[in-house]
């Protein structure tokens, strides 16, 4: 029998845990390092793509229930690991998120096995539970002024909400991401002291995730301030797995992708189409494409387990629905060679 935090591999069901170690090809424990040996192998990073919920929720046109619902069959059936399907939000915020639970009902069981629910309070995590979705995303702002734009809390009170929420999500079988975000720059404030992340992450680890992810929110990082965050965070949390957000506000995205490569990050979401961004951070755009990042991840050697060519067809269904051309270059550009 399905358990809620287990997978549908062939004939059995898995830990998600498991499942993650064996599809990304490499364990906890055995991440390379930029410069080892083990980087002259074949690598796998998983893409998460967040484009039916990060992506949707920052377009002025609402796709119907079944749209979305085809959307993300479609990421699960070319090869996407996971995808972040939903959010438990107050549709009345963002009303493109509308009717989670019935997106979630719609959804196939192996790719309903794979779809992650963002939850930013109680009253998300009870609609998560009902819903049965085999993982949450929880959200903490690093800055007050963007929290209390995003969220209506300090940052301090979404870390408080967390311990709540994490113990009862894990005690349901949940599996739990946290996502710090505006990691490198706050639309308010500005830019965001790396020690302040740190101290941000050790607060909250007190109740630690089962994945960790750093989160560019409004694509204000170089590949520097990457590289470095990156390095400070495993040595601070060394144990748990390591996710990377990244925007292309300011066209760094790829770059600063690809250095969390370098240094051992091997989960990565991406948003089909490059779609997505903020609606309560002024100015902030699309995501990274997922078909961009497959296309470097694959040309550079490192498998991804995404069907490159049947992803191009997703950017297309995309602008019909939008009705306007999406970011992304290969969309444009096409596949090379």
């Amino acid at each position: 029998m399905h358990k809620v935090g287990q997978v549908h591999v062939g004939t059995r069901f898995v830990s998600y845990d498991h499942y993650i170690a064996t599809r990304v090809g490499i364990y906890r424990n055995q991440l390379p390092r930029e410069g080892s040996q083990s980087m002259s192998y074949q690598m796998s990073v998983e893409i998460v793509d967040v484009g039916p919920r990060d992506g949707l929720q920052n377009e002025d046109s609402i796709l119907s229930v079944q749209e979305r619902i085809a959307l993300i069959e479609s990421l699960v059936s070319v090869g996407v690991g996971r995808v972040e399907a939903v959010s438990f939000v107050n549709p009345k915020r963002v009303p493109q998120m509308a009717d989670a639970e019935g997106v979630l009902a719609g959804l196939s069981r192996d790719v309903r096995d794979r779809a992650i629910g963002l939850v930013l309070n109680d009253r998300g995590l009870q609609r998560a539970l009902a819903a049965s979705v085999p993982e949450i995303n929880f959200v903490i702002v690093s800055t007050d002024s963007f929290a209390r734009a995003n969220q209506g809390m300090t940052t301090d009170e979404l870390i408080e909400q967390w311990r709540t929420i994490a113990p009862i999500a894990r005690a349901n079988g949940l599996r739990t991401s946290l996502t710090v975000a505006a990691a490198f720059g706050c639309p308010f404030d500005g830019p965001v002291a790396q020690s302040h992340v740190l101290e941000v992450i050790e607060k909250a680890f007190t109740v630690p995730p089962d994945e960790l992810a750093l989160a560019d929110t409004i694509g204000a990082a170089s590949p520097g301030e990457v590289r470095s965050l990156v390095r400070s965070v495993r040595s601070l949390v060394p144990q748990v797995v390591l996710r990377c957000h990244f925007h292309n506000t300011r066209n760094a995205g790829l770059a600063n992708a690809w250095v969390a490569v370098e240094e051992g990050v091997r989960v990565l979401d991406a948003s089909v189409g490059g779609i997505g961004g903020c609606p309560f951070a002024p100015r902030a755009t699309g995501n990274i494409a997922t078909e961009d990042v497959v296309w470097m991840l694959e040309r550079s050697g490192v498998s991804t387990g995404v069907d490159l060519e049947r992803l191009l067809e997703l950017p297309q269904y995309l602008e019909e629905k939008l009705k306007k051309p999406v970011p992304s270059m290969l969309s444009r550009a096409g596949v090379f060679p």
